[in-house]
């Protein structure tokens, strides 16, 4: 065999019988390290890389919250924003060189804020002439490589989405995102980026997209008959050996899809809500996985993947801006490619810099407007509502919800068979900090109510579907014995059942036993003062996350649809006290429902 330059790199690394080149060992910085003597040896060529990636950025630019009119703030002090995300990304470009990182995201970049919103309904991006959505121009400017497609891109319809992606300077991504009549990507599946290094050889980087399978069933108005949304395991197996064939030193997924294996939409779908992990345990040659989706810190999370034995490192940054997550990738050459000899995953927090002035600066007009926008005032409050307690009293601010949606959906069934049955109608305690004051009322004090891109419908149930709905529900309650202490702050199980999947009905009165096991808590279920008939049937609004299977809530995903419309319930709402200037909450405030242990209340 000729000995030439590759044959003769692996020949010397087994012999050790290689040219001792000048310089002295560990004097080159492993990003560029090259030959050098080590007992006659010759030392293998490594590059050090970062890939960087944000998740579930929400329209967050600013570090700002529109429903407050105040700088954001937790209690864990978090801050949030891509002008933070900017300042970080700049110091570790700096510290390892900008032409030694990469930039990705894994998803739900244009909904969440009222900026967001105001750019996709009061000015809009796809009016003619329309302004470039303030994501694309932030994330263009601080210099994005890709982005996974999210579920909550899909909100605001199809068409916004393709003028967003045409604003964007980087590709979208989304293997699993189909067009319903060809079944070819609807997206770019994914996309290889070239790294340059100091050894004359480029690092072939590609990243692959996949998004979330319930876009099918949480935009069903906006995506049926237009896209379906396989799953991500199935996806990922058919494109990794393709990447790899194509020449991919290194494969990094961007996953909109939680770490946890489960799903909220129960079997409607053959697939899993949140595959990350399941993704890097079954589908052979992936290197790392940036998680999006759960709204969860999970800095480093290393799966063994069955079919290699390697493990795939996951990282998933907090929401909204408040992390960035940094994967570094320790390379070398061997065999005449680069292959991957480590990978590690951290997060740093981007309360720790202040605001890139490049960032808001660019977008400070647009900002403005927003403010203003937020801060017209639309009528008046007879009374303070607030929902600081909406988790576990029945408040006045949930009333309000409920009072609405329930006359909207008897207009809208008036005249129909359906007008003579009773509305009932659910919510949720979206926001612990929403509050409506008494007198004035702003637009940003009502859409905090409801700080979720949901519409409404009217599903039919019988009384007995909406018992076990009820008891569903109640398991968001941790058990308590009676007489025991009641902290509020430990009394629901929010950690693993979110707020927003914690459903009041209003219309109804019962009682929830929380000393009683899941599955028996609703006591006393009474409809105008009766206890309630399991064959009657009632008209349910509910919002169409809940409607098409979100939360896994039993039976309304499958009842018969009686209304629905393409309006946000925040308009909704936002529109009714337009029209009738004023909330009076003796209207319809009421104590309807309760917690108790053996009868006796909790509050």
């Amino acid at each position: 065999m000729p000995l030439n330059r590759r044959n003769f790199l692996e020949r010397t690394a087994v012999t050790g019988a290689g040219v001792a080149l000048a310089g002295a060992v560990g004097a080159v910085p492993a990003a560029a390290e090259g030959l050098a003597g080590d007992g006659g040896a010759r030392r293998k060529k490594r590059y050090a890389l970062t890939v960087m990636g944000t998740t579930d950025l929400h329209g967050n630019v600013f570090n700002w919250d529109y429903f407050t009119d105040a700088e954001f703030d937790d209690k864990a002090h978090n801050d949030v924003g891509l002008a933070k995300i900017s300042t970080l990304v700049g110091q570790v470009r700096a510290e390892k060189g900008r032409r030694n990182t990469l930039l990705i995201d894994a998803g739900d970049t244009i909904q969440g804020t009222q900026l967001s919103y105001y750019y996709a309904k009061v000015d809009p991006i796809t009016g003619a002439g329309g302004p470039v959505h303030p994501m694309a121009r932030a994330m263009n400017a601080i210099g994005y490589d890709a982005a996974a497609v999210g579920n909550h891109e899909f909100n605001y319809g199809i068409p916004t989405l393709r003028k967003f992606e045409e604003q964007c300077d980087f590709p979208l991504l989304a293997a699993n995102a189909l067009d319903a009549k060809s079944l070819r990507p609807a997206f770019r599946p994914y996309v290889i980026k070239r790294v340059c290094t100091p050894h004359g050889r480029d690092v072939r980087v590609a990243i692959l997209g996949l998004t979330n399978p319930g876009i099918a069933i949480w935009d069903k108005a906006n995506v049926q008959g237009k896209m379906v949304f396989p799953g991500l395991e199935e996806q990922a197996a058919k494109w990794v050996p393709k990447l790899r064939s194509m020449g991919a030193d290194v494969v990094i997924v961007a996953a909109h899809s939680g770490s946890s294996g489960t799903s909220s939409y129960g079997d409607q779908l053959p697939y899993v809500e949140n595959a990350a992990a399941l993704v890097a345990e079954r589908v052979p040659g992936i290197d790392a996985i940036l998680v999006g989706h759960a709204h969860t810190e999970i800095p480093e999370y290393r799966v063994t993947n069955k079919e290699s034995g390697k493990q795939v490192v996951l990282s998933e940054p907090l929401k909204w801006g408040q992390r960035l997550t940094l994967f570094d990738f320790g390379l070398v050459w061997e065999r005449g490619r680069w292959q991957v000899e480590s990978v590690s995953a951290k997060v740093l927090n981007s309360n720790t810099v202040a605001e890139d002035r490049r960032i808001t600066g660019l977008l400070v007009k647009e900002h403005r407007k927003v403010v203003a926008y937020v801060n017209q005032v639309i009528g008046t409050s007879s009374a303070v509502m607030s929902a600081a307690e909406a988790a576990y009293k029945d408040t006045p601010i949930i009333d309000f919800i409920n009072h609405v949606q329930a006359e909207t959906v008897k207009a809208a069934l008036a005249g129909t068979t359906y007008a003579s049955l009773p509305v009932l109608s659910q919510a949720s305690c979206f926001s612990r900090t929403a509050s409506v004051p008494a007198g004035k009322v702003t637009i940003r004090e009502v859409a905090g109510l409801y700080p979720f891109e949901n519409t409404l419908e009217a599903r039919l149930l019988t009384g007995a579907q909406l018992r076990a709905y009820l008891e569903f529900s109640a398991r968001y309650y941790v058990r308590t014995a009676p007489g025991a202490p009641v902290d509020p702050a430990k009394l629901t199980n929010a950690e693993s059942i979110p707020d927003y999947n914690y459903d009041v009905v209003s219309g109804l009165s019962y009682e929830i036993d929380i000393a009683k096991e899941p599955g028996s808590r609703i006591v006393n279920l009474s409809f105008r003062g009766k206890p309630i008939d399991d064959a009657a049937e009632f008209v349910l609004a509910v919002n169409n996350y809940r409607a098409s299977g979100g939360g896994n809530f039993p039976h309304v995903a499958r009842s018969k649809q009686l209304w629905a419309n393409s309006e946000e319930i925040r308009n909704t709402i936002i529109g009714w006290v337009k029209a009738k200037g004023s909330i009076d909450v003796g209207a319809f405030a009421s104590v309807d429902w309760k917690l108790t242990r053996d009868g006796v209340p909790v509050f």
